[in-house]
């Protein structure tokens, strides 16, 4: 999968749900964490390719690595840093897995916030 040149097209939103599925596969993760526009999304009863909550990319630079965001809420009975490594480990090794090397800097900065437990 080549890397998707904005946040409309086909490819970015397959690279997001393929960064959710990741993240969510992760021992530990609840749920990922919706935020307030997809609150807003669930409450008008809109659809449509729309971002998985709680993940975030961009390329602030347009060419440089993914910047990668991911909020989860994780099980009360999981380590909340663990869960968090967990979670970091998988969504690298998949974007490892998706994108082509090769191809400007390869590494995705990847983030996780444990927002809540449950």
């Amino acid at each position: 999968m080549s890397a998707p040149a904005n946040d409309e097209s086909p490819a970015y939103a397959t690279l997001v749900a393929e960064v959710a599925l990741a993240a969510e596969s992760v021992t530990g993760v609840a749920f990922l964490r919706p935020g307030l526009t997809d609150r807003l999304r669930s409450a008008l009863s809109r659809s449509g390719g729309a971002s998985p909550a709680g993940v975030r990319l961009t390329r602030p630079d347009g060419d440089g690595p993914w910047c990668v965001e991911i909020h989860v809420v994780a099980l009360r009975r999981a380590r909340t840093v663990d869960v968090a490594r967990g979670v970091r480990d998988m969504v690298e090794r998949r974007l490892d897995a998706l994108l082509p090397t090769g191809v400007g800097p390869s590494t995705p900065r990847v983030t996780v916030t444990v927002t809540g437990l449950v």
